[in-house]
């Protein structure tokens, strides 16, 4: 399957500071992406270098075979994008601006009203259509600026917190509207809505200090047998005679007769194990692997190493 976006140890400083740091992705048609990371890790940045408003400072990115640095307008044209904040003209109806927007892409004008009606349709902005966009909800805002992303039919969408700031209904319709999108197009759903992603995404990466640290399809790392187990054993158990046992690599004591633990057996293996010590276990729960704990798995360390440079860093200057 070819690629619709190739991204080549992508590169950007700041002077001396790496914001991303030789990242290297690819995005097909059906692929919908969910590309995540705590604040400050360089989603933003990477997302402009993709869009084409921030140049690398090293690597390559081409979006539907045309080379984003050496033909610029015609890599753009492969692309619909979708910021944070949607550049919306708010005193224009909704008609007037994506006929706006069609020009701004050159659409033929033969084909304007085609394209925008169906845009219009695709988006369910039907009964909004004759509305000034500043009357309409944050929901159909959104919807609006979908609109204009998908317009000229790109074969890639880039949408950057698509539903922040919506209410629960309106994050169900513009999911939906999302999943359906990516039945035709490569989507890269950027967001801090890990729920989002799960419901949404076929595909996850994380980028953690500039460094993409994990990627998966989310059917396999949903699948995934976790090693992370919750058992309720007799209360005569104490947590050194646990401790004494090596089939667990890690041990938690909730209250006074619960453990989580982690082993590297299996859960029937572990079971059996438990039992023939005659433990007293009476409940036993593997925990599901969740997009969340992968998430705080990796980037919390950092987190806690880069503020600990800090604090260290802060207390030398003081001394100073």
């Amino acid at each position: 399957m070819s690629s619709l976006i190739s991204v080549t140890n992508l590169t950007r400083h700041y002077g001396d500071f790496c914001a991303v740091n030789n990242i290297s992705f690819e995005l097909a048609v059906g692929d919908i992406l969910g590309f995540l990371g705590p604040n400050g890790a360089g989603k933003t940045s990477t997302m402009q270098m993709l869009s084409g408003n921030l140049a690398p400072t090293l690597g390559e990115i081409s979006i539907n075979g045309v080379d984003l640095l050496d033909q610029p307008k015609a890599a753009k044209a492969s692309l619909g994008y979708l910021p944070e904040n949607p550049p919306l003209y708010k005193d224009m109806t909704v008609s007037e601006y994506l006929t706006f927007c069609a020009h701004l892409h050159a659409v033929k004008k033969q084909q304007i009203t085609s394209v925008c009606d169906s845009a219009i349709e695709r988006c369910g902005l039907g009964d909004v259509g004759k509305r000034l966009i500043q009357n309409l909800s944050k929901g159909y805002q959104q919807r609006v600026g979908i609109a204009q992303a998908i317009l000229h039919s790109p074969p890639v969408i880039i949408l950057d917190e698509p539903t922040v700031g919506l209410d629960p209904i309106q994050i169900l319709e513009i999911r939906q509207l999302i999943k359906t999108l990516g039945e035709n197009h490569g989507i890269i759903l950027c967001t801090h809505i890990l729920p989002e992603v799960q419901a949404v995404c076929n595909r996850v990466q994380i980028i953690n200090a500039g460094e993409l640290v994990y990627r998966a399809d989310i059917a396999d790392m949903l699948n995934r047998q976790s090693t992370r187990y919750e058992i309720t054993l007799s209360p005569d158990i104490t947590l050194p005679t646990l401790t004494t046992h090596t089939v667990f690599t890690s041990i938690e004591k909730v209250n006074e007769n619960r453990y989580i633990i982690d082993s590297d057996l299996n859960a029937d293996k572990l079971i059996e194990y438990i039992v023939s010590q005659q433990w007293g276990l009476s409940t036993f729960n593997q925990h599901h692997t969740s997009l969340e704990q992968i998430f705080i798995e990796l980037t919390l360390a950092d987190t806690r190493v880069n503020d600990e440079h800090s604090l260290a860093t802060n207390a030398e200057t003081n001394k100073t």
